[in-house]
């Protein structure tokens, strides 16, 4: 006889994640009549967006904010800044994160680190009566603590920041990598740091990957090699792919204009000799030359010795808290196998992959959602607005509106730069949590460049 199902009456909805679409999520299950626990691994809501401060959304702020959020902060005096303007990371923590984190009070736990999700009572391989058993989820505090909480659903929110991917060509980590970490980064820099502005003032610096952090980081540092204390910086920018009328995205047909400017400040770059174009170079091997270092690719070809690197080719879900639970995901992007064809980035860019919600994102194990930029697994092109739809229709669900839920509320812009099979071979930095982009926070970091903004910008 099997154990008495364990009813989830009345238990919180787990949200992990307190950046952009994790308050969201928890803003939308608050308008539902449901009670959201949001779990932040970080000492405060929007700790990864804060990681990209100095970077520049290419959505503006009208696009930024998710409306169920704007009515829980407008009792507390909280009013949106200039719809037309683009706020960078800090602006977003600081302008809007935090006051919504505050403003949903003890909903948030911060210093919270979720480390498994299980069903109560029951591993990945145990079927009798596993639909009727709560959710656990294993958490682990700064100070020590643990905790089991039990809860009646899951909304992943936790995006993609924490794991970016390698240099190395074929996925993994290229022979040496791991040995010169003191000379590679995986972040966009902060060249207004005087210490980081050192870094590369002058330098030989290679720039890998083809999206919109690595946009930014050639202006970056096209400003720095134009500024007095720049004077010989140089950056040398490394494709896997050659260079073609998409490689710079779509200029001034972007309907994201900050974001086609992004595009339009890196191929000036190129063109006013600040940066050097290497096509078709898939890293083998990061080589020590004194202390320098030389690239090796797959096809034997050796580079001239730079000074640092910075590699800027995408971000990876964790994946590994999730062991227990039976997730039905796509085997090449690792997103929900019913939202891979849309997003997949042979195909799509920003504005073609249509708005979706919780039939798209659901899983064998009914009850978890993966939202947001961890959604998108290793694919490109996230944008916030998406998020927010995401999780309004994962809201309503959880609620029983199944009418609601189906309904598509959100247009989204159309790109310049749809195109078709080998438009992206990498996601541009971004976090899920840096959703105002193709990402980083990432992630899709999402940045507006020098051209439209001081310092130029891109956005992960």
């Amino acid at each position: 006889m099997s154990a008495p199902a364990i009813t989830s009456s009345g238990l919180p909805v787990a949200v992990i994640g307190a950046g952009p679409i994790g308050l969201a999520a928890a803003a939308h299950l608050v308008e539902r009549g449901l009670q959201p626990l949001v779990l932040e691994a970080g000492p405060r809501a929007g700790t990864a967006v804060e990681e990209w401060a100095h970077m520049r959304l290419f959505s503006p702020w009208s696009e930024a904010t998710d409306p169920a959020a704007e009515k829980i902060l407008a009792p507390t005096g909280w009013s949106r800044p200039d719809a037309a303007t683009y706020p960078t990371g800090g602006d977003w923590a600081k302008g809007y994160l935090q006051p919504l984190a505050d403003a949903l009070g003890d909903k948030i736990r911060t210093g919270a680190t979720v480390t498994g999700v299980s069903r109560a009572g029951r591993d990945r391989i145990v079927d009798a009566d596993r639909e009727a058993q709560p959710f656990v989820v294993h958490v682990q505090y700064t100070d020590g603590r643990e905790e089991r909480i039990t809860a009646r659903a899951v909304i992943d929110a936790s995006g993609t920041w924490a794991i970016p991917s390698p240099a190395g060509g074929s996925g993994l980590p290229a022979l040496g990598e791991k040995a010169a970490a003191d000379r590679i980064t995986y972040r966009v820099p902060d060249l207004k740091d005087p210490a980081v502005r050192a870094r590369y003032a002058g330098r030989r610096t290679a720039v890998i990957g083809s999206g919109a952090s690595a946009f930014t980081a050639l202006a970056y540092l096209a400003d720095l090699a134009k500024a007095g204390e720049g004077a010989g910086t140089k950056a040398v920018w490394i494709l896997r792919r050659g260079i073609s009328g998409s490689t710079f995205g779509g200029g001034s047909a972007d309907q994201l204009p900050a974001r086609g400017a992004l595009g339009l400040a890196a191929k000036a770059a190129v063109d006013d000799g600040h940066a050097d174009a290497v096509t078709g170079f898939r890293m083998q091997a990061v080589e020590r030359d004194g202390e320098r270092l030389v690239l090796v690719a797959e096809d034997g070809r050796r580079l001239e010795p730079v000074d640092e690197v910075i590699v800027l080719t995408g971000f990876r879900p964790d994946l590994s808290f999730l062991s227990e639970i039976r997730l039905g995901l796509d085997e090449r992007l690792q997103a929900p196998i019913a939202l891979a064809p849309l997003i997949d980035p042979n195909q799509h860019s920003c504005g073609t992959v249509y708005p979706h919600g919780h039939r798209e994102l659901a899983h064998p194990e009914q009850g978890i959602y993966l939202v947001g930029m961890k959604s998108y697994g290793r694919a490109p092109t996230f944008l916030a607005m998406t998020g927010y739809e995401q999780v309004r229709s994962v809201a309503a669900a959880l609620a029983g509106d199944l009418e609601a839920a189906d309904r598509v509320e959100l247009v989204l812009p159309v790109t310049g730069v749809c195109g078709g099979a080998g438009l992206y071979d990498e996601q541009p930095a971004a976090v899920e949590e840096v959703a105002g982009c193709c990402a980083p926070a990432p992630a899709v970091r999402t940045v507006q460049p020098a051209a439209a903004q001081e310092g130029g910008c891109c956005g992960s």
